[in-house]
């Protein structure tokens, strides 16, 4: 049993970790111009992967709110350990977008100098106009994500060794980004994309979906979380049911 502040650190840690490939892969792309679509699905996944290769003995790398959530509303997490977890989550990716910042700052100032068009480096927006679309495509992605990562992980099921699991994730995220990267960016985690909004937003970026009006940052926020706590209750009344039944 790990402390608190360890289970803090390795959740702020992994977080910031997925952060770094993440955010960077997409200032690479759109600051840099160098590379395209498949390098940010590859870079996302990497990130993950070495996040959860990071966090993943002492805090179980939830590294993601609506992971969290979705294991406490199952019964598989303390909802005593919740609001720590998602507070470390949040920090993580600020300081991993602020890191992606500066390094970037010196080009980033030839590219965007008012910061009026780049905000996407750090956070998602939507393909087309509307709640819905957008919301609709995070419940999906993240009912995804939550339910594989569970059908993985699952003693009962086929689970991969633990020295793999942190791939079989990171290719699950390349794959959601492949297939369903594009009606609202995949956020697919509410820290993610609020935290390096809100990183965005101290940095003085305008059109960034939280200050500008435009409420985009709920989407990416409530959709993700539904879809995980409805991947979870549904591959406990589905699968996970067969697999104890058949024990």
């Amino acid at each position: 049993m790990y402390s608190k502040k360890a289970e803090f650190l390795a959740e702020l840690i992994g977080s910031m970790f997925i952060a770094l490939f993440g955010c960077g892969v997409v200032a690479s792309v759109v600051i840099g111009n160098n590379g395209t679509a498949i390098n940010i699905h590859i870079a996302w996944g990497l990130g993950v992967t070495f996040g959860i290769y990071a966090s993943g003995k002492i805090s179980g790398a939830h590294l993601n709110p609506a992971v969290t959530l979705a294991l406490a509303t199952t019964g598989r997490f303390s909802w005593s350990k919740v609001w720590y977890y998602i507070v470390a989550q949040m920090i993580g990716f600020f300081i991993g977008a602020a890191i992606v910042f500066a390094v970037y700052y010196g080009k980033w100032i030839e590219v965007d100098p008012t910061f009026s068009n780049t905000t996407g480096v750090f956070a998602t927006f939507p393909a087309v106009p509307g709640f819905l679309p957008g919301f609709i495509d995070q419940v999906v992605g993240t009912f995804i994500l939550m339910f594989l990562i569970l059908a993985v992980g699952d003693a009962n099921n086929t689970p991969a060794g633990a020295n793999l699991g942190p791939i079989i994730v990171g290719l699950i995220i390349v794959g959601i980004g492949t297939s369903f990267g594009f009606m609202h960016g995949y956020a697919i985690n509410p820290a993610r994309d609020l935290a390096p909004r809100l990183f965005a937003v101290a940095a003085g970026f305008k059109n960034n979906g939280l200050t500008d009006g435009t409420n985009i940052w709920i989407v990416p926020v409530i959709g993700p979380i539904v879809g995980a706590v409805i991947a979870a209750i549904i591959y406990d009344i589905t699968i996970g049911k067969a697999l104890k039944n058949n024990k």
